[in-house]
């Protein structure tokens, strides 16, 4: 029987690795009900299970008590999560954040505590990088091969073309992904959707947590054509354009 390939390269894998990871799922005691039920799991070799294994942890707290989120994030936040900073004497949210802000709203009595900042985005873009893989491997039983970008939705910014872009995409998925089934034994905490390629091979998939935090990932294998549009042409520019997405327009530069 042949042995099976490591998810994310061709060595030959030694064990198995969740995709997400398992800690962004919580716990019974956590949560009520056990919500690790059915993980999805991929063949992985010892390096890229001990070198992703590292950044799990950094991901729980990244996203799970992000405003916004589900009661199960909510609930996670408040029992896993806060376990683990107080473990590390909050020293973990030094490794999540560049920069960090709390923010305290309401009044003495009644308030809320919101941690603002500028998070670590290039770790984050490699974590969600690892999770398409695995994703695309469970999905469609191979390896991929070629360029992955991950674009992070649930990250604000005041910059115009990145703000415009992030809406622009958003858009794009939520049209193309319409009607398609979302995949996730435990949907409450993460599922994902994948779009049909384009006329270039390009695929778009969606990597939802907590029913709000979104990771839109382009998939382009290296045997797609070089996608080629006139109008990010103009945008890469400095040229003002203006695309068209259904009723709404979005406008660059």
């Amino acid at each position: 029987m042949p042995q099976e390939q490591c998810y994310m390269c061709d060595e030959v894998a030694t064990s198995v690795e969740h995709v997400p990871p398992k800690c962004l799922f919580p716990e019974i005691k956590d949560s009520g009900v056990d919500l690790r039920v059915n993980l999805i799991t991929v063949p992985s070799c010892e390096e890229h299970n001990c070198k992703k294994s590292h950044d799990d942890e950094f991901l729980m707290v990244s996203i799970a008590g992000i405003l916004g989120n589900n009661s199960i994030g909510y609930q996670h936040y408040n029992g896993k999560i806060q376990r683990a900073l107080r473990r590390t004497s909050y020293k973990l949210l030094e490794k999540v954040f560049l920069r960090k802000e709390l923010i305290r709203i309401g009044d003495e009595n009644q308030f809320l505590e919101l941690l603002w900042g500028t998070p670590d985005h290039e770790r984050l873009i490699s974590c969600f990088r690892y999770i398409a893989h695995g994703i695309h491997r469970h999905h469609f039983g191979k390896n991929f091969n070629g360029i992955i970008k991950p674009y992070l939705g649930f990250l604000y910014t005041n910059e115009k073309n990145p703000k415009t872009f992030k809406a622009f995409l958003k858009e794009k998925a939520r049209l193309e992904l319409a009607g398609k089934p979302k995949y996730g034994d435990n949907p409450k905490v993460f599922y994902y959707q994948f779009t049909d390629p384009d006329e270039f091979g390009l695929y778009l998939g969606r990597l939802c947590f907590y029913q709000n935090v979104d990771v839109y990932i382009s998939y382009q294998p290296t045997e797609a054509k070089a996608p080629y549009h006139l109008g990010f042409e103009l945008m890469n520019s400095g040229i003002k354009t203006i695309f068209k997405l259904g009723d709404k327009e979005f406008e660059f530069n």
